[in-house]
């Protein structure tokens, strides 16, 4: 038999990968009213998100629906729930403790639903072996206060740690990964493509794995947020991307090579590896078994206790979450 190559079997996934996805457009949608608007605005990172999968073919489903999809391409410097905040998109995919931080600060926005858990790795030299070993030790972060110092914070402080006076915080806003590889900190919490990259170069070992190692496991990675406005003004519409992005969740589970292939061809990522190893190790198929507001409520708790915020997880939900189209698209997407 003839071995395939390489580019011949992407070929063919790209060409089912195309198939599946614009046939996948909302069929849900037909008996509903037409959406008050078709334009929604979505977060798109200069040079790709590997972990934002399902954000970027749920663009592809909104726009095989009739939706005009615009992205805002942000510099992967600022935290995205800035854009949002500075209303330059719609909708927001993050972790649940920005989300919390930016209700706290009065950001008008409503979370809505979880997506996935587990795109989160803690990566550390061969003389860390656990959190507790980060006392004394330097660990890199891209700033003070942005999300991966959050993480690390409270994963240290679950273990007894003050990150405060326990941990020497070195910042390099562009690459904290590339000061792991120089041996500049002991430790640092990558993201995708990040742990792939690390992995294929045999370089550092993993301490936490947000896929798999409670109590993080137990909880959404990343949640889905929209402006209060855009909810209030376009309830039709909203349910209608939050479909979209459930679909798509539902084929990075079930197509993860299809949907890889796709994410390159779309330009929204440079290597189809690396993506297809991403969607095999975060957990797209969590959105239905996941409680959302606990795992809100779990990473609230965590912040109140280290003094990050102030707010009571209770006010927390009650200010800034709205779950109906969540468990509306619960009943109808049950297959």
């Amino acid at each position: 038999m003839q071995k395939l190559n390489r580019r011949v079997i992407l070929s063919g996934l790209s060409a089912a990968g195309a198939t599946t996805l614009l046939d996948i457009s909302s069929s849900n949608a037909a008996g509903e009213s037409p959406p008050e608007t078709i334009k929604v605005r979505l977060p798109r990172w200069i040079g790709g998100a590997y972990c934002w999968a399902a954000p970027y073919i749920a663009g592809e489903l909104l726009k095989a629906e009739g939706f005009k999809v615009f992205y805002f391409q942000g510099d992967p410097n600022f935290d995205h729930s800035v854009w949002i905040a500075d209303g330059q998109t719609d909708f927001s995919i993050n972790y649940p403790a920005i989300h919390i931080a930016s209700i706290e600060a009065g950001v008008p926005i409503k979370v809505l639903a979880g997506l996935h858990s587990g795109c989160l790795e803690l990566i550390a030299n061969n003389y860390i072996h656990r959190v507790a070993d980060l006392r004394g030790k330097r660990v890199g972060v891209d700033s003070i206060g942005g999300a991966s110092h959050v993480h690390l914070s409270l994963m240290a402080a679950y273990v007894g740690l003050n990150p405060a006076k326990d941990i020497e915080w070195v910042v390099q806003a562009t690459n904290p990964a590339q000061l792991f590889i120089d041996g500049k900190v002991d430790a640092f919490l990558g993201t995708p493509p990040q742990p792939q990259e690390l992995r294929a170069k045999n370089i550092g070992h993993v301490i936490i794995d947000t896929t798999t190692d409670t109590p993080w496991s137990q909880h959404y990675c990343c949640m889905i947020s929209a402006t209060s406005n855009y909810v209030d003004k376009y309830p039709i519409a909203t349910k209608r991307i939050l479909r979209a992005m459930f679909k798509a969740a539902d084929l990075c589970a079930s197509d993860p090579a299809s949907v890889a292939q796709r994410l390159v061809e779309q330009n929204f990522v440079t290597s189809y590896d690396y993506a297809f190893q991403t969607l095999g190790d975060i957990r797209y198929d969590r959105w239905r078994e996941y409680d959302p507001e606990a795992s809100l409520r779990f990473y609230a708790l965590r912040m109140l206790e280290i003094g990050m915020i102030q707010s009571s997880p209770q006010q927390i939900i009650a200010d800034g979450t709205d779950w109906h189209f969540l468990n509306e698209l619960k009943h109808e997407l049950k297959t």
